[in-house]
């Protein structure tokens, strides 16, 4: 299947929105602590290279069918492991085609479609949505309040699919803004915060596997926020905005944020194993056991090249 491509879309508004967004908000993903959850892709086979970009792209798809155009420029890698992880525990029925895109409008790619590559479409624009917000009210950011603005209209539907989601990103992120504002010195705290989202965001159904996938998505929030506090330390320190190591008075110390990063981990990973997973298995074992540690060791090897503290 193909779809048609183009009509009317406003590719220089949707351009100007997307160039203005990354500006303002400095990261390539969009505002909030993701891009993390992501596979090694000099770890994956050909197929399985193939397998993950079309779920990418199915979510992509979603999204603009969900959202429209402009709210693809919030689509992150971290939601093909979401989709990925629920298309393997509940097995459904998927549909594939290939078609351009906004990024591909030439070469036709390969995407997959299931009810929860849709969920993890809607996590997405959820997600995104929230975290402009609190961008703008935050930092004044303006591309990120211009970003809520284009997916407010979009949102009804979401929350009313998802109560129980949607409700816990509000009231997860608002608990986390809250903490970073006083400068908590307890980073256990907002971490726990935003691994409470995590755990909501993971459970599609309360059904049987619903503790684990609760107990995987709060141990991975967990590990992505203190990540993101380990490679923004020296922005954050510099800048003199709230960093979770920092406020607790301690210096940079790779050894000791590497051995909470894989204690956080374990507990992520002991979930996970307990979920009875086959389809997929080697791609959500190569983002849990690897992906997730690259941007880590990148950074730490940047530092020994450097001569910086270990």
């Amino acid at each position: 299947m193909t779809e048609e491509y183009g009509k009317n879309v406003n590719f220089s508004a949707v351009y100007v929105l997307f160039t203005e967004f990354c500006y303002n908000t400095g990261k390539k993903e969009g505002c909030g602590v993701f891009g993390y959850v992501t596979a090694s892709l000099k770890e994956l086979t050909e197929e399985q290279k193939k397998r993950y970009g079309a779920v990418y792209c199915g979510i992509c798809r979603g999204i603009r069918a969900q959202s429209g155009e402009a709210a693809r420029l919030c689509l992150r890698y971290d939601m093909a492991f979401l989709a990925l992880l629920l298309m393997s525990l509940y097995e459904p029925q998927e549909r594939s085609g290939k078609g351009p895109c906004i990024t591909h409008p030439i070469a036709h790619r390969p995407w997959v479609d299931s009810p929860y590559v849709r969920y993890a479409a809607a996590m997405n624009v959820a997600l995104a949505y929230y975290n402009c917000l609190d961008d703008w009210t935050d930092e004044g950011k303006t591309a990120a309040k211009a970003m809520a603005r284009v997916l407010e209209k979009r949102l009804p539907p979401i929350e009313a699919a998802y109560p129980r989601q949607c409700g816990a990103i509000r009231t997860c992120l608002d608990e986390l803004s809250r903490l970073e504002q006083e400068r908590c010195p307890n980073p256990d705290l907002p971490a726990g915060a935003f691994g409470r989202l995590m755990g909501e965001l993971l459970v599609y159904e309360q059904d049987m596997w619903a503790e684990d996938l609760r107990g995987l998505g709060d141990a991975l929030g967990r590990f992505i926020y203190l990540l993101d506090g380990v490679l923004d330390y020296d922005r954050d320190v510099k800048k003199a905005q709230y960093n979770p190591f920092a406020a607790m008075g301690a210096g940079k110390d790779w050894d000791k944020w590497e051995d909470y990063l894989v204690s956080i981990m374990g507990r992520c990973t002991r979930h996970f194993e307990r979920l009875p997973l086959v389809q997929d298995k080697a791609i959500l074992d190569n983002i849990l056991y690897s992906g997730v540690w690259v941007q880590f060791r990148n950074k730490r090897k940047g530092e020994q090249r450097r001569g910086g503290s270990l």
